[in-house]
């Protein structure tokens, strides 16, 4: 099945604590079903002091579930994606305005 959300879409969270935040998807795991998308279900992880890295506490973006993102249309608003036969290619287009994604 394609893919309806990719790496460089700008997606909203429909449920969880960051419901309604923003953001861009910086990667997928298409396995379990999840992204990591920047700015949301941030995490503190606290690391220990290495040669290379400072320690302490680091901000980090955790996975979340791609059943709790949609896709930004146009208008700003989360939209459902379709897909459509743009000749001898398969296209992607919001289903709420009809744009091409």
């Amino acid at each position: 099945m394609a893919a309806k959300l990719r790496k460089g879409d700008s997606v909203v969270v429909l449920t969880g604590k960051d419901k309604g935040s923003k953001g861009t998807i910086s990667s997928i795991d298409p396995k379990s079903g999840k992204a990591i998308v920047d700015g949301v279900n941030i995490s503190i992880r606290h690391t220990k002091q290495s040669q290379n890295a400072q320690g302490g506490k680091i901000a980090k973006a955790m996975p979340i579930q791609l059943s709790n993102l949609a896709i930004v249309d146009a208008n700003g608003k989360a939209t459902r994606v379709g897909f459509r036969m743009d000749g001898d290619s398969k296209v992607r287009f919001a289903k709420t305005t009809g744009d091409a994604i």
